[in-house]
């Protein structure tokens, strides 16, 4: 039986923890449905706390379409997010039944309207796959390699990641500086498998690109030594996710939200995965203030497929 540690939980770790015990016991759920409940209650919690709510009582329907849409908003899979509304209808009809509340806020969830839909996410197994058809011993694979790794290991845009310099790494920190969107600033954790790729294209195929002398520092290079397109990036994208036999639909953004869902859904913070995407609502909502990089790295480290190895 599946112990349930409440070190996780910011905010009201007591109810948690009885409904935790509700759902092993009563609902006989098994050791893996019990994880994913968790997740998401230690993700609910961690925005309670965040929002500065301090009772039960207080949340609302609006507070739910808050939850919600910013989950939505850092790549949430659409089967994710179904499951964390059906996570929301329990966890608080349990406290109407425990007379902890004298309302549930989610009798009219379902009128909660979400964004479009995402673009299809790649599944962790999907994106491993994709990643290995880059054949690193080949020039042009060894580039396209380390430019997928670094997509998938960061969550950075195309635009991002084609401007991006040599001098914008900091490996030794395991940290790339991204200038996103208005030019704001933000270090985004890169992992080990990532830095691998990257450090060999540098001293591989780089600097045979690099020769012409037109690269002015930008890190990824065509045959010609200038910066990459756009259409570039989404090519080599389509093409080994072709070579993969994946038939959905896969852009460079697809890697941005794989990697928030993957950090999502192995149980890291949301509010550190906003920091790591550069979300704008970082900037204007009072919640989402600076974070110690030291934690965005362990973050990133603990929840990442591809923190670690190669």
């Amino acid at each position: 039986m599946t112990m349930i540690n409440l070190t996780p939980f910011r905010v009201f770790p007591v109810i948690f923890k009885k409904y935790l015990q509700y759902l092993q016991i009563e609902k006989n759920l098994s050791d893996h449905s019990l994880d994913a409940y968790r997740l998401d209650l230690i993700r609910y919690a961690a925005w309670l706390s965040d929002s500065g709510i301090q009772s039960l009582s207080q949340i609302t329907l609006a507070d739910l379409e808050s939850f919600m849409g910013q989950l939505h908003d850092v790549g949430l899979a659409p089967a994710s997010m179904a499951r964390n509304i059906s996570t929301l209808r329990g966890f608080h009809k349990f406290l109407v039944a425990e007379s902890v509340t004298g309302s549930d806020p989610t009798e009219l969830i379902d009128s909660i309207r979400l964004p479009r839909k995402l673009p299809d996410i790649l599944t962790v197994d999907e994106m491993l796959r994709l990643l290995s058809m880059a054949n690193p011993e080949h020039p042009i694979g060894l580039r396209d390699r380390a430019i997928l790794e670094l997509l998938y290991a960061t969550g950075m845009r195309v635009g991002e990641l084609i401007s991006l310099k040599q001098s914008q790494l900091f490996f030794d920190l395991s940290l790339v500086r991204v200038f996103g969107k208005g030019s704001k600033e933000r270090l985004v954790p890169a992992g080990e498998g990532a830095i691998h790729y990257v450090r060999r294209y540098q001293t591989g195929t780089r600097t045979i690109h690099a020769r012409f002398g037109k690269s002015k520092d930008t890190l990824f290079l065509n045959q010609r030594g200038t910066g990459l397109s756009r259409m570039t990036i989404l090519t080599l994208v389509k093409t080994y996710a072709g070579l993969a036999g994946i038939h959905k639909e896969v852009t460079p953004h697809t890697f941005r939200h794989s990697f928030a869902t993957h950090l999502l859904e192995g149980g890291a913070d949301l509010r550190a995965v906003q920091e790591m995407l550069g979300h704008a609502d970082i900037s204007t909502t009072q919640i989402y203030t600076h974070l110690d990089r030291q934690y965005l790295t362990e973050i990133h480290r603990q929840f990442h497929p591809r923190s670690s190895g190669m």
